[in-house]
């Protein structure tokens, strides 16, 4: 007999992947590993700076978690580590209830996934609707490029608000401070990310004016390795370069910071207590919620885009929780799937979590050998990054009216109320609000598709048809037969063909319960025919079944 938890069943896709591995697929992993280290230290820092915290959380979390996700994950490509996804929640959790409860909530967030992956709830995330999470994914990439705009313009906050029209508040009173040389630095950063990945491509726009005017567009050998080399790692370099190298006047990581420890940070227990923890459970909650839809629609997108076999959504969830459970004993931050660095890994030809372990090593020893010369980097060119990651995140052609006239309006007031919400309030109220309108929304739309159809009224018969579901938004509709039943000869036999219907539940039994005793009242007969598995195993164990047999009406429980 299997048992109710998933424990017996916990397997990382790293066993299942080690089967025929062999030399030439650990090099294509060394190599994956390697690109995706690269490209993830100027994004953990990033992310760790705009969520209120120091860069050294962003960077050990992208290790630590990392390699935990890709050791005991249930994807095959997937790279774990802080994600843009979480810089509004982290920082609004931080301005409010500080560093160390924010180690406890993501603690505690991680002891739930874990408990979901165990229970076998990792497939429930699949029932989010898309357009909640299209509302969603674009509401946190605008709040990202507003996040950015303070460092974007080198603008002198003490303060920053958590939430965002404070924010834009705080900013506008203090644009007497904008800095034209950290503008420079990260507009230089932005429009250079967006030229880089597209330059070096053989359809590019460079490719195409050079064969306009007669040349030829060749991918030498040259050109190819130039153009693998990413983006951020350019970005970053570069305009690091020119800040240290013409001294200009804006603020970097040293400055802010004082720089990032080179040694390994110490694990440290945070101060637990029953009280403190009862006071986290809607940043616990909300932690977890954005971890667990972020990684197993990471993971969808891994699938897709690899071709490997389809990830272990409970598997994934049980790495992601101990992951979050173990990163805040060294002082890092939330972590779940990031979809940029998975499709890095993929592209780079990462073929298993091998890539992902040797991406963590990697993005170690980067670390530990060139802590020092991080100090020089401009805080304008980390927001100059996270400003292209927010405009790759967002799916804004969801939002164009061409694309929206396409949608049902029960579509678009999802993921425009989920935008919306988000926006001006927060992830957990969109999210919440939009669970709870798109079950609304359902019901409304199933209620529909229920019907009650008279068929015939030749006395002493009066037969209805019954279509669908028959549940608590629907039936109401059988009122109709009710009072028909109510008003009709004395003597008169109701049938109802169940032909077509296709569910009932208990509200739906009551009703059919009201039906009878109008029925009888008059003293009539009520026949259900040709009743459908559900339907009659529900009429069997409510005991409506006995009650049609005996002609004795039962109690009614209500909807």
């Amino acid at each position: 007999m299997s048992s109710p938890l998933n424990l017996t069943r916990f397997r990382p896709r790293l066993l299942d992947t080690m089967a025929g591995y062999d030399r030439g697929r650990f090099l294509g992993d060394l190599g994956a590993g390697a690109t995706v280290g690269i490209v993830a230290l100027p994004l953990a820092m990033a992310f760790a700076i705009a969520s209120g915290l120091k860069p050294e959380a962003g960077i050990w979390t992208a290790i630590i978690a990392g390699f935990l996700i890709s050791l005991l994950g249930g994807s095959a490509v997937q790279i774990g580590g802080p994600a843009g996804a979480f810089i509004v929640i982290v920082y609004g959790i931080v301005e409010r209830y500080g560093v160390a409860n924010l180690l406890i909530a993501t603690a505690c967030a991680g002891v739930l996934l874990f408990m979901a992956g165990l229970f076998g709830l990792g497939r429930l995330v699949r029932f989010v609707p898309l357009s909640i999470v299209v509302g969603f994914t674009n509401g946190i990439a605008v709040l990202i490029l507003l996040s950015q705009l303070k460092d974007l313009l080198g603008l002198t906050v003490e303060r920053m608000p958590a939430d965002v029209f404070s924010q834009l508040h705080a900013m506008a009173l203090r644009l007497d401070t904008f800095n034209p040389h950290a503008f420079a630095l990260g507009l230089a950063c932005v429009l250079g990310l967006l030229a880089w990945s597209r330059l070096f491509r053989g359809d590019s726009a460079l490719a195409r004016a050079v064969q306009r005017v007669g040349g030829r567009w060749v991918q030498t050998r040259p050109v190819q390795i130039i153009g693998r080399i990413p983006g951020p790692i350019v970005a970053l370099v570069s305009l690091t370069l020119v800040s240290w190298g013409f001294a200009l006047p804006v603020e970097t990581i040293g400055t802010r910071f004082g720089g990032i420890p080179e040694g390994v940070p110490a694990f440290a227990l945070p101060d637990f207590s029953w009280e403190t923890v009862k006071q986290l459970v809607t940043p616990t909650l909300t932690i977890a919620l954005l971890g667990a839809i972020e990684s197993l629609l990471c993971a969808r997108v891994a699938d897709q885009v690899s071709g490997q076999p389809r990830h272990d959504p409970n598997q994934e969830l049980m790495a992601q929780g101990i992951a979050n459970l173990v990163t805040p004993f060294f002082g890092g931050m939330p972590a779940t799937g990031t979809i940029a660095r998975t499709v890095t890994n993929i592209r780079s030809g990462g073929s298993s979590p091998i890539a992902g372990i040797v991406h963590a090593v990697t993005l170690l020893v980067v670390v530990l050998l060139a802590a020092p010369l991080a100090r020089h980097v401009p805080l304008a060119v980390l927001a100059g990054i996270l400003v292209f990651v927010g405009l790759n995140m967002g799916e804004w052609r969801e939002f164009t009216p061409g694309q929206l006239r396409h949608f049902s309006r029960h579509y678009r007031l999802l993921m425009l109320g989920t935008f919306f919400l988000t926006v001006v309030f927060d992830l957990t109220v969109a999210v919440q609000v939009g669970i709870v309108l798109a079950c609304a929304l359902f019901i409304r739309r199933m209620s529909g598709l229920f019907s009650v159809e008279l068929v015939t009224l030749q006395p002493p018969v009066l037969t209805y048809r019954l279509y669908g579901a028959m549940f608590f938004g629907a039936a109401a509709k059988l009122d109709e037969a009710v009072n028909a039943a109510e008003r009709a000869p004395r003597g008169m036999t109701v049938v109802l063909d169940a032909t077509h219907l296709i569910y009932i539940d208990a509200t739906g039994v009551d009703a059919l319960r009201q039906l009878h005793r109008a029925v009888l009242a008059r003293d009539g007969l009520l026949r259900i025919e040709s009743l459908q598995p559900q339907p009659l195993e529900v009429l069997e164990r409510s005991g409506f079944a006995e009650e049609l047999t005996t002609g004795q009406p039962g109690a009614s429980h209500g909807a």
